[in-house]
């Protein structure tokens, strides 16, 4: 049996085009007790509000040929219900059809709210205009919409339905068209046509986000934007550029340099009501949660303080592999992919990789091959490891999520006890793991990655924070110098823009610890002014860690 190696894995293939970034961490998987809650369970209040619609179908418009079915139940602290349904006629869904029950704790009727008042009694619910005429209308809008663009892969797909929300109900074509445009992005419009007439009753964008929340196994409840997809929602964010995450039902790849024969493929995280996640591994999308959360922040990190647009810089949004293999301690960025893989771990040494500083560390992996693309072997990969790790922690401080404050720790929430320590590695003094190294010697090339990444670690911590023994965020540290020296930090901020600028302008791929600490100094000069405190900052913490 081989040994695990308790750290953020990345492995780079020396062929055209690939670069895969694996990071290996541990985890103790989150155990939450809920308190006790005397509020009715929502399978309670889906009973009470049945009770309800049985006694009150006549006054809310329901008759035998219509059907419901609960989209959402949300209960409140006070034990009030409120169950929200969706309604069909005669087996087709209702545009309009949807309300919500309001009931008392004790399950009594309070109210309701519908969407429309209209009784629905159809003559017919066959149509006159045929589906293919259908398909053609809404094609023709999507392109109307479009002008000057050639969409490519358009397809159109009708459902015959009942329109409620526009005046009198009438049989209509719900027909979603979809295709690419130009520049391979997804263009598509829902087209609402009559299916007497064939008259346009109403068009929109499909392609929309949404205000969602998911629970999370590591970060709480957090925000998610989403995609609304008829009457679901998808994990996918059109405001980071498509982001999206997907379970890879615990399948894996098999894969020889960039010859794939069989990559695991990922589908879609899917949710009625748009609230993501239990908070435990017993929900499949809880993982999904924090990968999803993990790349939203880790884009506004990038977008917010460094305006760069997307991992490539080009807009464009990654994408999430949740539930990958089985027992698989480990988590990766791969560039022949443009995404990140998490596996959920061993359960003993990790849970699942999905943290907020893994997240950060892996999605700069892709950065960095679209910038600098270090090497990742010798110092170079050392230099490598540690963007991003650097990166991973300023990406968690950024956030400032109160569950998982920011901290100079790699990997603390996925550490579980069998691995007997708190974190996988430490960036104010490398060495406490018992494998990386605080400072540079003439032996630092001949170093597995993971361990020469602590120089780099070692100085940023430094250089942002000072030497010496301090407590931020509730954790202590006591970072020391390799060459006795008192060093003063300059803050994280100033760390964050030095290494950034040092990394898309003057890094290369062949890049060593001397010429980090040049690329730094000259991004220090440039942001600062020659001979700035900055500067001298950047040459002092260097030094600390015997590059000079």
């Amino acid at each position: 049996m081989s040994r695990i190696r308790p750290h953020i894995r990345g492995s780079r293939l020396a062929t055209a085009g690939t670069a895969v970034a694996a990071a290996t961490l541990l985890a103790t998987a989150l155990s939450p007790t809920a308190g006790a809650d005397d509020r009715p369970s929502r399978a309670t209040a889906i009973d009470n509000a049945a009770s309800v619609l049985a006694d009150l179908a006549g006054s809310l418009g329901l008759t035998d040929a219509q059907r419901t079915r609960v989209r959402d139940v949300v209960v409140d602290a006070d034990g009030a219900q409120h169950v929200r349904y969706d309604r069909t006629y005669r087996q087709l869904p209702v545009i309009g059809g949807d309300f919500v029950l309001h009931l008392a704790e004790d399950g009594t009727y309070r109210g309701a709210s519908r969407a429309v008042r209209s009784p629905i009694s159809l003559s017919s619910v066959t149509p006159e205009v045929p589906a293919p005429r259908a398909a053609d209308l809404a094609a023709n809008a999507l392109r109307a919409v479009n002008l000057g663009e050639t969409l490519k892969r358009l397809t159109a797909k009708p459902e015959l339905v009942v329109d409620a929300l526009h005046g009198t109900p009438r049989l209509a074509w719900r027909t979603n068209a979809v295709a690419q445009d130009s520049l391979g992005n997804p263009v598509a419009r829902t087209v609402l046509t009559d299916a007497r007439t064939g008259a346009q009753i109403d068009a929109w964008d499909s392609i929309e986000t949404a205000s969602g929340d998911g629970r999370s196994l590591y970060a709480g409840t957090v925000p998610l934007r989403t995609t609304a997809s008829g009457s679901t929602y998808q994990l996918k964010d059109a405001t980071r550029g498509g982001t999206y995450t997907g379970d890879a039902a615990n399948r894996t790849d098999l894969c020889i340099l960039t010859i794939c024969l069989d990559r695991a493929p990922s589908t879609v995280f899917t949710d009625a009501d748009n609230h993501w996640g239990s908070g435990t591994t017993a929900d499949r999308s809880t993982a999904a949660v924090d990968a999803q959360y993990g790349t939203d922040m880790t884009w506004d990190y990038y977008r917010d303080v460094h305006g760069r647009d997307g991992i490539a810089g080009d807009g464009k949004g990654s994408f999430n592999r949740v539930h990958y293999g089985n027992d698989y301690n480990n988590a990766f960025w791969d560039d022949t992919c443009f995404c990140m893989t998490y596996g959920d771990g061993d359960g003993e040494q990790l849970g699942p990789l999905v943290s907020l500083d893994v997240a950060g560390h892996e999605m700069t992996h892709g950065v960095t091959s679209k910038t600098a693309a270090l090497t990742y072997s010798g110092e170079s990969g050392g230099l490598n490891e540690a963007t991003s790790d650097i990166f991973g922690t300023l990406v968690e401080f950024h956030a400032a999520n109160s569950s998982d404050p920011g901290d100079y720790l790699i990997g603390e929430k996925v550490v579980r006890s069998g691995l007997g320590r708190s974190a996988l590695r430490y960036m104010d003094k490398p060495s406490r793991d018992g494998v990386s190294v605080d400072c540079w010697s003439t032996s630092t090339s001949q170093l597995d990655v993971h361990y020469s990444s602590g120089i780099g670690n070692h100085f940023a911590y430094l250089l942002a924070e000072g030497s010496g023994a301090k407590t931020i965020n509730g954790v202590s540290y006591n970072s020391p110098t390799c060459d006795g020296s008192s060093v003063q930090g300059i803050g994280r901020d100033k760390l964050g823009k030095i290494w950034y600028r040092a990394l898309t302008v003057y890094m290369t791929s062949s890049t060593k610890y001397a010429g980090a600490r040049t690329a730094t100094l000259n991004a220090a000069r440039d942001l600062y002014g020659a001979g700035s405190a900055e500067s001298a900052a950047v040459a002092a913490a260097w030094s600390a860690v015997n590059v000079d």
